[in-house]
């Protein structure tokens, strides 16, 4: 932190609606632009804008009486549950003393009062301390193979020991992540620094008994690092930092996102094997790993319940381990080497994040783009052998002229349809949806189970319950036909093997297939293609293939859609 007045010329105007805030000229008392006050309490002038953070902006400050740099949030969100949250967060860091939370002055929060500018305007605003360093995130980035179980296990200590200061004042920070996890004045090999917790815009108070209700509570979370009662907008207490500082270490170790390590099916993390392929993964003590797992338990009730118990554990997992070189010259060159990797990570770092997203973008897309494709391709292929099979099978033997008369005779008993039924083409439509529901798990895209039996009886049932839907609504009309695919499609997608989301799925294929073909019976495309007059017509054999080939390809393409566009974006909203 700086001692001394900053060799600075311009001055920053904190008013959100100025149409030139910066640079104001230094001793300037009005900003040019917009006649607001630029000096907040007549002490503190606003140097530069740092960003952005929820609700408010963030500047560098000088406190003129304290000859020092300091940080100013002002709330630019009028809604009044913006105003009740950064009050909130003011009033809890005013009443923190600890060396790991930033701290704010008793007369920190106050109300800037913006009327020489054109609009009347009171900005909330909060003085805090300056801490300069580096976040847990950009440290990350430092280490993409996974930082080293020492430097881990000295964050961990300090944050559980933030934290139990916070709870026992009766707070829960409630956002806990990387970002929100810095180094004052981190050393060249990080260690031996303080950890501080910044950003308490989502602190809230809990009491003993709040916490173990299943009540509701203010929907605030951070994809992969809030817990599943806090994602569910649920009542969460001490637990829910537990589960969310778990998670954090965890991608410091691994050096990947918590997201890359879910199990899609039951969230929990698989990460014990991405353990092994981390830098330092081999050397990790298990009793850490054992406590990070507890900590991250899905089940509020399986985590340690305060954190006294995690800091007992972690003394035996201290004590239990030793970091100390074998001799100098080796601690010598490990303090090398790390200072060397850091440095050459350092400098590459902004390339090297660019590059891996935009790589891992482009191979995401293309791997999406191939396996979409390949599944359509398989799903076109095996309704064409299903229809070709299926067509002989119901036009052309003993078989299908049986069945045909069964169905026929129930059919009549319970139908309008002025039209002559043709019971053996229920046989065509089973034989085409056994072949769809074989193509598309044959090609095992969108991370399926291959379950080709269960598969085959709902790709069986749902083509021919499409049919019976046909024949009870009467196919000259395209409503039947959308009845069909709906149908046909949605009990097919969920004898598919995919792992999770199955009603989406469903939805999204069904629809969007139906959607289509709504379309292009309004272009003009007859919805009785499939009643041709003489059954047994080789010519029109061709049409049924196309239709089915369609309906499967349709159907894989949706699937697509949903599996790497819809789904992805459910899970970047919290949806589980």
């Amino acid at each position: 932190m700086s001692n001394s007045q900053p060799n600075l010329n311009a001055i920053h105007c904190v008013n959100p609606n100025c149409s030139r805030p910066y640079p104001q000229p230094w001793g300037n008392k009005f900003c040019l632009a917009c006649g607001s006050r630029l000096q907040l309490q007549d002490r503190f002038i606003p140097l530069e804008r740092l960003g952005s953070g929820g609700f408010a902006r963030i500047y560098t400050v000088w406190d003129i009486d304290a000859q020092a740099e300091k940080v100013l949030k002002v709330l630019v969100e009028t809604s009044p549950k913006a105003l009740e949250l950064f009050a909130q967060e003011a009033e809890v860091l005013q009443r923190l003393k600890h060396g790991g939370v930033p701290k704010v002055e008793a007369d920190g929060y106050f109300f800037h009062n913006l009327s020489n500018s054109v609009q009347e305007l009171d900005l909330p605003c909060l003085i805090m301390e300056k801490i300069n360093g580096q976040t847990l995130e950009e440290v990350r980035y430092l280490y993409p193979q996974g930082c080293s179980e020492e430097l881990v296990l000295d964050w961990l200590k300090q944050a559980v020991d933030i934290l139990r200061h916070l709870h026992e004042h009766m707070i829960i920070h409630r956002d806990i992540k990387p970002s929100n996890l810095m180094l004052r004045n981190p050393a060249s090999n990080l260690k031996n620094s303080q950890l501080v917790v910044i950003d308490f815009g989502g602190a809230k108070h809990f009491s003993v008994a709040t916490s173990h209700r299943q009540s509701s509570s203010t929907r605030l979370f951070s994809t992969g690092y809030s817990p599943p009662e806090q994602v569910t907008g649920r009542n969460v207490g001490p637990t829910a930092d537990f589960y969310a500082l778990a998670r954090t270490m965890i991608e410091l170790l691994t050096g990947k996102n918590p997201q890359e390590l879910e199990d899609v099916r039951t969230g929990t993390l698989r990460w014990r094997q991405a353990l092994k392929f981390s830098e330092y993964g081999s050397d990790v003590n298990p009793l850490l790993v054992d406590l990070l797992d507890d900590m991250a338990q899905e089940e509020v009730r399986s985590r340690p319940e305060n954190a006294l118990i995690i800091q007992k554990r972690l003394a035996q997992i201290i004590k239990s381990t030793s970091y100390l070189p074998a001799n100098p010259r080796q601690g010598f060159f490990k303090g090398t080497k790390e200072f060397i990797e850091q440095f050459v990570l350092g400098t590459t770092q902004g390339v090297s994040n660019t590059t891996l997203f935009a790589f891992k973008l482009v191979t995401g897309i293309i791997r999406g783009c191939f396996e979409t494709l390949w599944t359509m391709i398989l799903a076109c292929i095996g309704a064409c052998i299903g229809t070709i099979a299926g067509f002989f099978l119901a036009f052309a033997t003993a078989l299908g002229d049986k069945v045909g008369e069964v169905v026929s005779y129930i059919l009549i008993a319970f139908t309008s349809n002025p039209q002559p039924i043709i019971g053996s083409e229920i046989v065509l439509f089973a034989a085409s949806g056994l072949g769809t529901a074989w193509g598309i798990t044959l090609a095992g895209g969108f991370d399926q189970k291959r379950r080709f039996l269960i598969a085959s009886v709902m790709g069986i049932i749902g083509y021919s319950g499409g049919w019976f839907i046909l024949q009870l609504i009467a196919p000259q009309q395209g409503e039947a036909w959308v009845g069909l695919i709906l149908f046909a499609v949605s009990l097919l997608t969920f004898g598919l093997g995919l792992r999770s989301h199955h009603i989406i799925h469903a939805i999204m294929a069904a629809f969007g297939t139906a959607i289509i073909f709504a379309g292009l019976i309004n272009l003009g495309l007859s919805p009785t293609i499939l009643n041709a007059a003489t059954p047994f017509d080789i010519s029109q054999l061709w049409i049924k293939i196309a239709f089915f080939c369609m309906l499967g390809s349709f159907t894989s393409a949706w699937l697509g859609v949903s599996n790497y566009l819809v789904i992805p974006l459910l899970k970047l909203l919290g949806w589980r």
